[in-house]
């Protein structure tokens, strides 16, 4: 509840506990808010029993904290047999590998072998992104329409 609280802010919550309340008041104060703390936790704890007795015996297994949906999505992921079996069925490591020669060595390879001047592009092998796109005849285009906007 309180991990990230170091000592030199608990020791200025104390200083500030005592000069508020007083040395003689401040263990009746702890009293008082334990007492707080332990009514709300056992209140907390009846309603989640009475859920679980409404929600039937289906539901015996149910917890509250796999409502949270970081839980939830982690439970499903580690308890499905079939994403187990893709997850282990899938090498990142081969499939990175084969990027990087993608991108790096074969493409690379290519090019030095061509003098370090860019490859040529083969008819059909897509569009040349180095040329300008061949702009319409001016029947083809469509008119633009000021009141259709």
């Amino acid at each position: 509840m309180f991990n990230d609280i170091g000592a030199l802010e608990l020791v200025t919550i104390v200083v500030l506990a005592i000069l508020i309340f007083g040395p003689d008041k401040l263990p009746k104060v702890i009293q008082d808010v334990t007492g707080v703390i332990r009514k709300i936790r056992a209140f907390s704890d009846s309603a989640k029993q009475d859920i679980r007795s409404e929600l039937g015996p289906e539901f015996k297994d149910f917890e509250f904290e796999d409502l949270n949906p970081k839980n939830f999505i982690r439970k499903q992921l580690t308890e499905n047999e079939d994403l187990k079996e893709i997850r282990s069925s899938f090498d990142l490591r081969k499939e990175l590998n084969d990027v990087t020669d993608a991108v790096n060595g074969k493409e690379s390879d290519a090019a030095e072998a061509a003098g370090g001047a860019l490859p040529a592009a083969a008819p059909g092998a897509g569009p040349d992104m180095v040329k300008k796109p061949v702009t319409p005849a001016q029947e083809q285009r469509t008119r633009y329409d000021a009141d259709a906007t």
